[in-house]
């Protein structure tokens, strides 16, 4: 699965700088998974609101919940370095880490699933270095994470790696 991502246009750019505000981010907080999961319909599931208002590059991550077992897809922003996706668990800025990173801590197989193509990955947690490496293509993707990283001072907020799962007559 190939995730190629295009550069934001003048308007995209204009909503990226106002979602890093903190009403914006505790609104999109509250609304942006209905708005996503509303667009993902109408567009066959090549779009959320996300990639569309902000130009921002959106996989929809599957991980399978932590208590309750049940799967769950998120639209997530991520990065891409190679063959490896880069996700950020800013949660917005807030208190806590996402529910996505905790389901990812517990059962780290995932599916990512990009413009109607799906593929297995395995997470982890990125290293203290890996971490000095990918804060910079956050902070090159969306310039809203330096303010999420500010509001969420008091937490580490993880980086979390994917890495594809070879297909050897099962996913690894």
């Amino acid at each position: 699965m190939t995730i190629l991502f295009r550069p934001p246009n003048t308007a995209q750019r204009a909503v990226k700088q106002l979602a890093s505000t903190v009403p914006a981010a505790w609104f999109l907080s509250k609304t942006l998974r209905h708005l996503d999961r509303s667009v993902l319909a109408l567009t066959g599931g090549r779009h959320t609101a996300t990639s569309l208002l902000a130009g921002l590059p959106v996989i929809l991550l599957t991980t399978t919940g932590a208590r309750s077992g049940q799967l769950r897809t998120t639209p997530l922003i991520c990065g891409v370095d190679g063959e490896r996706l880069v996700l950020f668990a800013t949660n917005f800025g807030g208190a806590k880490n996402p529910a996505w990173y905790y389901n990812l801590c517990t059962n780290p197989q995932v599916t990512v699933t990009y413009r109607s193509q799906s593929a297995v990955y395995r997470s982890r947690e990125a290293t203290a270095d890996e971490r000095d490496l990918y804060w910079p293509m956050a902070d090159t993707i969306y310039a809203g994470y330096a303010a999420y990283r500010a509001r969420a001072g008091h937490r580490d907020i993880p980086v979390v790696l994917l890495e594809r799962a070879h297909d050897r007559g099962r996913a690894e």
